[in-house]
């Protein structure tokens, strides 16, 4: 991506609405162009700014006294139209109130978890690697090739295992965003079953793997070492545990 293409496409990066290969090569323009880092930076202020300065207008001193003016100066009357008016008003504003109390939990009820849109992503990440043929950026079976290519990529350094002789051969690595950060993928096979194993660092305890499934595809989680880990495939659920079983052991 040149720097006439970053510069057009800063807005729709601040504002999160582009895809991840067009945000991870921003990213990657940003570290080495102080020029675009200049433009970013003025942009995120501005943005900020409007975010956090919500525009008011007072109505002037007067319009109090003018509305007073114009009420009705039949005292009996007006109090009894008052006494009406706001009996209405009081029904009016409690039913409104609850109406947005049960439009505002249906539409709470209703809204997918962060736990559920991670998992979208991740599957969505693990078709699109299949579908662009872009299923690594470093091919190779050797751990001692894959490893360093990560060097100065990531602010943690995955594990790489080789698992040939357990029956998951090691493919290659690649880099991918999720959940608002680049995460690391760790390609294995099984048979002619890929499984991508994502790999990002955390500050949660250690949690044991935990299964789940999707549009036909099998997903599991878990934590340890200071490291969250997926594994996204549509392996058999079975050897997809062994996988992970197999992996965990030699971490």
């Amino acid at each position: 991506m040149n720097h006439k293409e970053v510069i057009e496409l800063l807005p729709a990066y601040l504002d999160k609405e582009l895809g991840i290969s067009d945000t991870i090569a921003i990213e990657r323009h940003l570290e080495i162009c102080s020029e675009c880092q200049h433009e970013y930076a003025e942009q995120s202020g501005v943005s900020a700014l409007l975010k956090r300065e919500a525009l008011y207008f007072k109505a002037p001193d007067h319009l109090a006294q003018r509305i007073k003016v114009a009420l009705p100066q039949d005292h009996s009357q007006s109090r009894q139209f008052k006494a009406w008016s706001f009996s209405w008003l009081n029904v009016g504003a409690v039913m409104v109130s609850l109406l947005a109390v049960v439009w505002s939990g249906g539409l709470y009820l209703t809204l997918p978890s962060a736990q559920e849109r991670l998992t979208e992503e991740l599957i969505s990440s693990h078709v699109r690697s299949l579908q662009v043929d872009h299923l690594a950026d470093v091919i190779s079976s050797d751990r001692h090739t894959v490893k360093p290519w990560f060097n100065g990529k990531l602010d943690f350094s995955p594990p790489i295992i080789d698992l040939a002789s357990q029956g998951f051969p090691l493919v290659g690595g690649r880099l991918d965003y999720l959940d608002g950060h680049t995460v690391a993928v760790l390609i294995y096979r099984r048979n002619q079953h890929p499984i991508n194993l994502y790999v990002w660092s955390s500050t949660d305890m250690d949690a044991n793997p935990e299964v789940q499934s999707r549009q036909g595809y099998h997903l599991i989680r878990w934590t340890a070492s200071g490291m969250n880990y997926w594994a996204v495939s549509d392996l058999a659920i079975n050897e997809l545990e062994l996988f992970v079983t197999t992996f965990g052991s030699q971490v």
